[in-house]
């Protein structure tokens, strides 16, 4: 009987090393490597399939319905510019924080189990935001919902490790990533049209009948392998220190990076102190996490306890880069769906419905790109040229919107929105097979959850740099106008807020002026976007190309079928 520790060979299968490329002997490109997947999906797959795709489309509207309308339920709540902030600020806090958590727990409970408590925890907070009589119960049903609604986002993506070979993956990335582009366009149009003729509270109430429904073809289609071992055993496995540690470290550090300058100055202590802890917290769950990951390979315990980010997932500089690119795809995606209905509804005083409208240029080609990208990507077995052109239309869609002014006409936005637009796109498959095609096929769950928590980490800090930028730059602004200086203070503190404020302005130089300044700080958050879009471009080219015929390694797979490995181990190769 061998001595080797289980989880010392699980852990210690390292990838191949990646070929030695010199800038002065780069070696010519293959001939494309043309990937036959063996996989065939049955009816009962594409029906499990199905029931994910309908319950991250409830989560993908819901993340993106409550902009437009907050103007409006801030109004109705009589609630402050502060409590309008964090109704949507809070969401996306608690999704970023829960997703690790909830995906380390997904490893050694099983991941149906952890989808059917996600859900229940979205329509639970669905159900309290719908009925909320005030900002306290609207921050509680948000808060509630993100736990949710992040865990559903990260598990969409985890599952599609366990159900499909690397060789197929880009093209199922592609669909999920479609869900999601397809619940940003229609969340702003939604949350726009109940919020002016019906009543804000469907944008919530709307999220049960597709939850309900998912969750039901979740119980009866989605049949994966069960984990063995009790229960006991399994709890006693998961890093509850570590969960603690990082769900702590890291709302201190994105609460004050969202208040900071809204709610309290940047150099108060109430910013600064939440802040570095958070920071050190951060870097103290690093080291606990590497001393956890480095004594389960060493461990004799057949069930040690499991970090809830394996190191092993960061093995290789494509990673590291794609993680990074992943981050500032969250932050410029995030921004820009955050800050252009805004535009249109205080700088071109469109109505809600209109503003939703507005945004499809910005919105409508992701879904059909994310498509497109994954099923070539699965076809071709090359990925890199999506990222590459992704991120040099990003660079420059991001920089045609500095373009944007009051008096742009209605063409000229529509054509400036579609750079952006196919870009984004481009990139949710294309990094998403980078990130696995790196990664070992071991790890294939855990990098998919890291990926998905980079993406929505990037969203939380993208609000919070949107508005710190726009809050400086309209404060200067509005002091330039002797009419306006005396509302510099309160007019910059939260740019929703100020919609009603140019809306009831009556005409004139004073109401021009404003909006002037609003569109001018908005061109500023543009141009920040740009420059953060150029970085990812450059960093972009050190990715490398690895093949995607490897190996299916999953505890988790879908069980009525039997699907062949593909050989080869994930040697990486010059492909694109």
């Amino acid at each position: 009987m061998s001595s080797t520790p289980p989880l010392e060979a699980h852990f210690s299968k390292e990838r191949n090393s990646e070929i030695s490329l010199s800038s002065n002997n780069t070696p010519a490109l293959p001939v494309l490597e043309i990937v036959q997947p063996a996989f065939k999906p049955s009816t009962s797959f594409l029906l499990a399939f199905a029931s994910i795709m309908i319950i991250t489309l409830a989560a993908a509207i819901d993340a993106t319905s409550l902009s437009i309308a907050l103007p409006i339920i801030t109004q109705k709540l009589h609630g402050t510019a502060i409590e309008a902030f964090w109704s949507g600020t809070s969401f996306l806090v608690t999704s970023a924080v829960f997703q690790p958590v909830v995906a380390g727990l997904s490893h050694v409970l099983g991941r149906k189990e952890l989808v059917l408590g996600s859900a229940l925890f979205f329509a639970v907070g669905s159900i309290v935001a719908a009925v909320a009589t005030n900002f306290t119960m609207m921050l509680v049903g948000r808060s509630i919902q993100g736990i949710g609604g992040g865990g559903i986002l990260t598990l969409g993506e985890i599952i599609i490790t366990d159900l499909v070979p690397l060789a197929s993956r880009g093209a199922y990335f592609g669909y999920l990533g479609s869900i999601w582009a397809i619940g940003s366009v229609t969340g702003p149009l939604m949350g726009g049209a109940f919020a002016q003729n019906v009543s804000w509270r469907w944008i919530f109430w709307i999220n049960l009948p597709f939850i309900g429904s998912g969750t039901v073809a979740i119980i009866f289609f989605l049949k994966l392998e069960k984990l063995p071992g009790n229960f006991s055993d399994k709890i006693k496995a998961f890093d509850w220190i570590g969960s603690v540690v990082f769900v702590g470290s890291t709302v201190g550090f994105l609460i004050p990076l969202t208040w900071g300058g809204v709610q309290y100055p940047w150099d108060s202590w109430r910013t600064l102190f939440p802040l570095l802890t958070g920071v050190a917290g951060i870097v103290g769950f690093g080291v606990y996490e590497y001393y956890l990951f480095r004594k389960a390979i060493a461990s004799q315990d057949p069930n040690p306890i499991e970090p809830i980010i394996r190191f092993s997932i960061f093995n290789n500089t494509t990673m590291l880069i794609t993680y990074f690119e992943t981050i500032i795809h969250g932050i410029v995606l995030w921004a820009l769906l955050y800050f252009l209905p805004l535009y249109y509804e205080a700088v071109k005083g469109y109505t809600p419905i209109i503003a939703g409208v507005a945004v499809l240029p910005e919105t409508g080609l992701v879904a059909p790109m994310a498509v497109v990208v994954g099923i070539v990507s699965s076809l071709t077995g090359r990925y890199r040229w999506a990222i590459w052109i992704g991120w040099f239309l990003v660079t420059l869609g991001s920089g045609l919107l500095i373009l944007l002014e009051p008096g742009t006409s209605i063409p000229a936005w529509i054509f400036l929105n579609f750079a952006v637009s196919i870009g984004t796109g481009m990139l949710f498959p294309a990094m998403a097979l980078a990130i696995q095609a790196a990664g070992r096929p071991e790890d294939a769950g855990h990098a998919a959850a890291f990926y998905s928590f980079t993406r929505v980490f990037g969203q939380s800090i993208g609000i919070a740099i949107g508005g710190v930028i726009f809050q400086n730059q309209i404060k200067q602004k509005l002091l330039s106008y002797e009419a306006l200086a005396p509302f510099a203070q309160q007019y910059s503190k939260d740019a929703t807020a100020l919609i009603s404020v140019i809306k009831g302005m009556a005409e004139g130089t004073d109401k021009t002026n404003l909006i002037k300044a609003y569109s001018d700080s908005l061109s500023t958050i543009w141009i920040v976007m740009t420059a953060l879009s150029g970085v990812a471009f450059v960093a972009s080219l050190w990715t490398k190309g690895f093949s995607l015929t490897q190996e299916h390694n999953t505890k988790q797979g879908f069980h009525e079928e039997k699907i062949a490995d593909s050989e080869g181990g994930g040697v990486p190769l010059r492909t694109g």
